[in-house]
């Protein structure tokens, strides 16, 4: 999964390829709505999600929670810990999930060896923050409507890319707490977004899976341009 997600950035050598697969994991099954690290831990180890959906979350002294990202197969939520060496965040599971988990010392190594190989995970460090940017527009400038079409757009173009996705299709195991946790909403209006979605037939949404009906026009109501994902290759 480490493979596709960092070929997919830029094309890897056959060296590469098996310096990545040498690398030392710990593969482990987890529930829903468990935490992988937690804010204030000093982890020694990257997780890559192998299978599942996770999200980078803070909690709020009120118990309020604010959701940072969404993550799929592929990513690694806390890489920023090989150089951070506290969490300020936590990340947990939104579904059931199973997590490869990366010692720093032998990932550290592998980026010292392979300069291209640190050259690819700085660039989804930049393409992480990027993808936060558009999050603040969203929650600043953005209506609900507006918000919840625009991350749709965003999910589904990501798990497009890693062959998760097709004909405008995708599993979706979010909550309507959740999305309203990433975007600043309440659930009652969360509610009433998704019923002005459906009423329009741009999207169809259960069971965990979102179809997108009409993905041109949900692409216009939310002024969505996908340049900000960097995508290499993708269709829509």
């Amino acid at each position: 999964m480490l493979i596709r997600k960092l070929d997919g950035i830029a094309q890897l050598s056959d060296e590469e390829r098996r310096a990545i697969a040498q690398l030392p994991v710990t593969v482990r099954p987890l529930g829903p709505h468990q935490d992988i690290v937690r804010e204030k831990d000093r982890p020694s180890q990257c997780c890559l999600l192998l299978d599942g959906w996770a999200c980078r979350y803070q909690l709020l002294s009120e118990g309020k929670r604010q959701i940072f990202s969404f993550h799929i197969p592929g990513d690694i939520p806390d890489l920023h810990s090989l150089h951070m060496r506290v969490m300020d965040h936590g990340v947990c599971t939104l579904s059931s999930a199973i997590v490869a988990f990366i010692p720093h010392e032998p990932l550290l190594d592998l980026t010292a060896a392979f300069p291209g190989i640190a050259a690819i995970l700085w660039r989804d460090t930049l393409v992480d923050a990027a993808i936060f940017r558009a999050w603040m527009t969203g929650l600043g400038r953005r209506t609900a409507s507006e918000a919840v079409a625009h991350l749709f757009c965003e999910l589904y173009l990501k798990l497009q890319a890693m062959g998760l996705a097709r004909d405008h299709a995708c599993r979706l195991p979010l909550t309507q707490s959740e999305l309203g946790d990433a975007l600043g909403l309440s659930n009652v209006h969360v509610n009433r977004t998704l019923r002005e979605l459906r009423s329009k037939e741009w999207i169809s949404l259960q069971g965990g899976r979102l179809e997108i009906n009409k993905w041109q026009e949900l692409a216009d109501s939310c002024d969505f341009d996908p340049a900000y994902l960097h995508l290499e290759r993708r269709t829509t």
